[in-house]
């Protein structure tokens, strides 16, 4: 089977990506069509195009996350897979409908593993083991991504690839993927990838993921509010132009984004203050 390791842009995948060599290295971005959201040095805009081979105005990620990649493969020696499926704004609009939540997360499925799988399907074709970073202390992950393995211990993914007779999308389930989690199995801890990354030049964002992710502690969502003032409005403008229609449609269900951002503070928040499950991170 061919090896590839899934990078997301945060400090564990990256240390699986050079401490753990596969044959291919993949990286899906996130994007947005809000122009609010532009990322800033044109530059780049244009070498991240040319990259994923589609329009790219910004990211509803941390902006470095773009500089952690492009400087992560400088380190690696070896290419990154830059991979993006259709905007933030589309997955929304076209195939939810609702605004994604803690029980019904499909924005992980059609901006992140999704166009990996069709990356997939187009470059390799045949069932892969994937390099997944969970660490040394997520064991309830690693049991919950092989409990949803198939007979064969492989993931699978329904597709479509070609019109049946009526003209309909033909999806068909295929096996695709067997996941492997040598940072667990290996008893690598945060504090090791921490240490690792610590004379080396890539830089990385306090948190990758979304700004705005729903997992995220209202309190943490706050800071990001502040930090990355347009980004989190584009959160906010989702929310309000669902709730136009539903007031019940919001991205938690215990307060507005809104009301998080204009909420006080009584002291000052910092990134010490939180765990890796108030931060949000994407499981894939």
């Amino acid at each position: 089977m061919k090896t590839v390791t899934s990078i997301s842009g945060g400090k564990t995948s990256a240390y699986l990506a050079a401490n753990y060599k596969t044959d291919y290295n993949v990286f899906a971005l996130v994007r947005t069509s809000d122009k609010d959201c532009l990322f800033p040095d044109k530059k780049i805009r244009q070498i991240v195009e040319d990259k994923i081979q589609k329009p790219f105005i910004g990211t509803l990620e941390d902006d470095l996350i773009i500089y952690t990649i492009l400087e992560l493969e400088q380190y690696l020696g070896k290419k990154i897979n830059w991979v993006s499926g259709i905007t933030y704004d589309e997955v929304i609009n076209k195939k939810g409908g609702w605004l994604p939540n803690k029980l019904h997360r499909y924005c992980t499925t059609w901006l992140k593993i999704d166009p990996i799988f069709y990356w997939w399907a187009e470059n390799i074709g045949e069932p892969i083991v994937m390099n997944i970073g969970y660490r040394a202390n997520e064991g309830r992950r690693v049991n919950k991504t092989l409990d949803k393995l198939n007979k064969n211990g492989l993931s699978t993914y329904k597709a479509t690839f070609e019109k049946n007779e009526r003209g309909q999308n033909k999806w068909v389930e295929i096996e695709w993927q067997k996941p492997e989690f040598p940072l667990f199995n290996d008893l690598i801890y945060k504090d090791k990838i921490d240490k690792y990354w610590n004379d080396k030049k890539v830089r990385f964002a306090e948190l990758n993921n979304c700004i705005g992710c729903f997992h995220r502690n209202p309190l943490l969502l706050k800071k990001m509010s502040e930090l990355h003032e347009n980004k989190f409005n584009w959160f906010i403008k989702q929310e309000k132009k669902k709730r136009e229609k539903d007031k019940r449609a919001t991205w938690r269900s215990d307060v507005t984004y809104s009301e998080i951002k204009n909420h006080e503070i009584q002291f000052e928040i910092n990134f010490d203050n939180f765990t890796d499950c108030d931060s949000g991170y994407c499981g894939i």
